[in-house]
Formats: C-alpha cells, structure tokens, sequence
C-alpha cells in the first residue's frame, strides 16, 4: 500500500554508546593532562564524558590486539600526518586501561598518523571495554570507514565467528548487517592465495572474485584470475567466460549421456577386456571416430599393448 511506512533500513552496529559505559577516573588520572578547551566544547557538557577525555602520551598506548587490518596505506598515514600537524588531532580516539597504559578501541589510524607528525600526546576518552567489545568495536568502526580490502573483512567475520563461537545469522543480528554478506564475504577465504592476494592489493573486485568461485578447481580459478588482472576483463566479462566454461560442462555431460546404447556397452566390454577406461568417439553419420584407450603408467602401457597383441619396441 501506498500509505504503509516503510521499514527503516538496519543501521551497521549498535554505536560505541551502547557497547561502552564510561568510567570514572581516580583525580590523580584526571590532572594527568586536561583536554584541550577548543576540542572540548565538541562534546556535550557531560560530566563523566568530559572526565574521561584525557591528553595521553603516545608512548603509553598500544595498538589493538583485535585490530582486523593488516595493511596501512602509507601515502594515506603521510597525508593524515600533515593534516594533524597543521591542525591537531580532532577527533580522539577510544582507549581502554590496560596495566600501566592504554589500548586503543578505535582509532588507530589516527594514532599511527600521530606518532608520524612527531606528536607526544594525543586526545583519548577512556573507557571500559571487554575483549568482545574490543573485537566488535573494531571491526564496525573499520566496516564503516570501509577501510577494510575484502580480504581482511573475511577474516574479521572469520575470527568474530570463531572467537566467540557465533553463527552468520547472529553475527549479522548484532553487526546489523544483512547474513547474505557476511556469508559472501567469507566465501572468498576459499579463494586460492593468489587469487586472494590480488584482492587484497585491488587488483581485482569483490565482483570478479565471486564470479571466479563458481568454478570448480583452484587451477581455473586461478587461471581466470590472471586472465581477469591481465586483461583488465570487467566483471561482467569475467561472468560471460565463467558461463560459457560451466555451460560447455553441462553440454558435455549430455553429449556423454546421448551415446547411442550400444556405443556405451561397447565402452564398457572394452575397458573390462582391457582393465583400463575407454571412450569411443564417433562422427554425426557414425560411420567413423576414434577409440581412446588410457594409460597411467609406462608399465600400464606395455601390459595394454601386450593385451591387444602388440609387443613394445623395449621388449624387441
């Protein structure tokens, strides 16, 4: 119906709001550093959401053990540096307390970019955070800023399923993502590494690397994969290709289930004579063809040869 509202698509994550509680800090904490008055106008006069905002030395915090990005565009961090160095660190980034310093929730390319502009402090609201919660957190922030290659998003789904021990439909329920993606995205892991290190580095799209799956062996997919780099194949190019090797498949199986019956008994009193498989080929009139006889070894051959009455030049 015209009238009827629609449904309001699910937004990705439930937010850091919902996930983190703030915490209170010890007053020797809070004269460490004061935060910065200009950056601290930004945020709502909430009183424990201001004590939590600190000025934190760069050398007392440390990466994201949970961290699901394995590549840093350098040229990016350089230019994020330049910026931070003309105009400071504006947005801060989220710190849990781990012994005697900090691990960031979010916002690591920020502090890399920090430490590269020369930085001694950095702005960092600290809260409290479980290893779940880190792990999420992470991977929704980077979800959202798409700053994830396809590869490393599969391994984030990969490793959120597998540490705590989720299904794709949960996972995609508390991700608010759709299950459909999630399952897409981990099917590349099956990619072989070749073919998944050119999507890593861009050299190929989320596109083509589905396309690419539907073959059945890592030979073609990797084959194809090449083709695709090499020749720039769009994905819709590199889907016609994929048909038409699955379509000559399924004419093949027919072609091979048409044999007139006597052709296929033929086949098969000859291999059971032989004790090999044989395939006997004919024309459109069936007046003329082929026989082929396998063999997987040298000694196979000779057996073969002696079977039907030949003698090997060796045996001479």
């Amino acid at each position: 119906m015209a009238n009827k509202k629609r449904k309001k698509p699910k937004h990705l994550g439930r937010g850091l709001a919902s996930l983190l509680g703030p915490i209170t800090l010890e007053p020797e904490e809070k004269n460490q550093l004061l935060p910065d008055p200009e950056i601290a106008v930004n945020f709502p006069p909430d009183k424990e959401l201001q004590d939590s905002l600190l000025q934190i030395s760069i050398d007392a915090i440390f990466p994201n053990p949970y961290q699901p990005r394995t590549v840093w565009d350098k040229q990016e961090l350089a230019d994020l540096a330049d910026s931070i160095k003309a105009n400071g660190v504006i947005q801060p980034i989220i710190v849990r307390p781990a012994g005697t310093g900090f691990e960031i929730i979010a916002g690591e390319r920020r502090f890399r970019a920090a430490k590269l502009a020369s930085l001694t402090t950095i702005p960092a609201m600290v809260r409290q955070a479980s290893d779940e919660q880190m792990l999420e957190l992470s991977l929704i922030e980077n979800i959202h800023r798409a700053d994830l290659n396809p590869i490393e998003r599969a391994k984030a789904y990969q490793n959120y399923l597998s540490t705590f021990s989720l299904t794709q439909a949960e996972a995609a329920d508390r991700l608010g993502e759709n299950r459909s993606v999630i399952a897409n995205y981990l099917r590349l892991l099956d990619l072989p590494d070749e073919v998944k290190q050119m999507l890593a580095e861009g050299q190929l799209t989320m596109g083509h690397a589905r396309a690419i799956l539907a073959l059945p062996t890592d030979e073609l997919r990797r084959k194809l994969a090449n083709r695709a780099m090499a020749g720039r194949l769009s994905v819709r190019e590199v889907e016609r290709l994929v048909r038409r090797y699955l379509t000559g498949i399924g004419q093949a199986k027919i072609t091979a289930r048409s044999k007139p019956p006597h052709i296929m008994d033929l086949e098969s009193e000859l291999g059971r004579h032989l004790g090999t498989k044989v395939t006997i080929q004919t024309r459109k009139n069936g007046q003329r063809g082929k026989i082929i006889i396998e063999f997987y070894s040298l000694d196979e051959f000779d057996r073969i040869a002696e079977t039907i009455g030949l003698v090997s030049e060796q045996k001479v």
